[in-house]
């Protein structure tokens, strides 16, 4: 499979091109178009209860979409909920990657899809404790909200994160909660918690927080308020 991406950073769309009878799997909802005779099926990865994990654990949908492209081959167009950046990744046997919920996409035939306890130093980081796992051969295809930032960090070498701004991380990377110093200053910042990445391997972030954008529509809808 090749990716072709365009509209990038603010309104990424990602065109997924397919040789004979190649596949790609998806997020239900974020097909946007496809060329002719792309067989689409929708069910669940793994069987019912890896499903069940990544729908009511991970945060992401119990179906997966798999599109199928025909003898002559064809094209599958995806896009994100959020207005972002795309942007692709290539995971092997013993380099998986591990990512937040919300920010995978899409993923050859030969990548799995598995919901993975991230530990209680990702419970209360805004994300919840379970991250994605994508394992075995081939691309992923990660969404952000806003736009992407790369970090490779070296062997011992550090980064601090805001929870909310984590995309994914390569196998490798080791990460742990804490609080910014100060509580007084950690509330008027809004940044109470942040992880500490240490390499090596690559860090990505994105440029915006859903999360506050939620808590912003919460507080400004008639139909949220008491």
């Amino acid at each position: 499979m090749q990716v072709d991406i365009r509209h990038s950073p603010s309104f990424s769309v990602a065109r997924c091109l397919l040789g004979p009878r190649e596949a790609v799997r998806m997020e239900s909802g974020s097909m946007m178009a496809t060329s002719p005779d792309v067989q689409v099926e929708a069910k669940m990865q793994g069987g019912l209860l890896k499903s069940l994990k990544r729908g009511v654990l991970g945060g992401e949908s119990v179906f997966m979409t798999t599109m199928t492209a025909p003898d002559a081959g064809g094209w599958v167009d995806v896009a994100a909920n959020l207005p972002g950046d795309l942007i692709t990744r290539e995971v092997a046997p013993g380099r998986p990657l591990f990512i937040q919920a919300g920010s995978y996409l899409a993923s050859e035939g030969g990548v799995e899809i598995e919901t993975k306890w991230g530990g209680f130093k990702n419970l209360f980081g805004g994300e919840g404790g379970f991250l994605i796992r994508a394992e075995g051969q081939g691309k992923v295809l990660l969404s952000c909200y806003g736009a992407l930032d790369s970090y490779r960090l070296a062997p011992g070498e550090r980064l601090v994160l805001d929870s909310g701004h984590m995309v994914a991380f390569e196998e490798g990377v080791t990460s742990k909660l804490r609080r910014v110093a100060g509580t007084w200053t950690s509330v008027k910042s809004g940044e109470v918690l942040v992880f500490e990445f240490e390499g090596p391997g690559e860090v990505l972030s994105q440029s915006r927080n859903p999360n506050q954008l939620i808590e912003w529509l919460t507080e400004r809808l008639p139909f949220t308020r008491s």
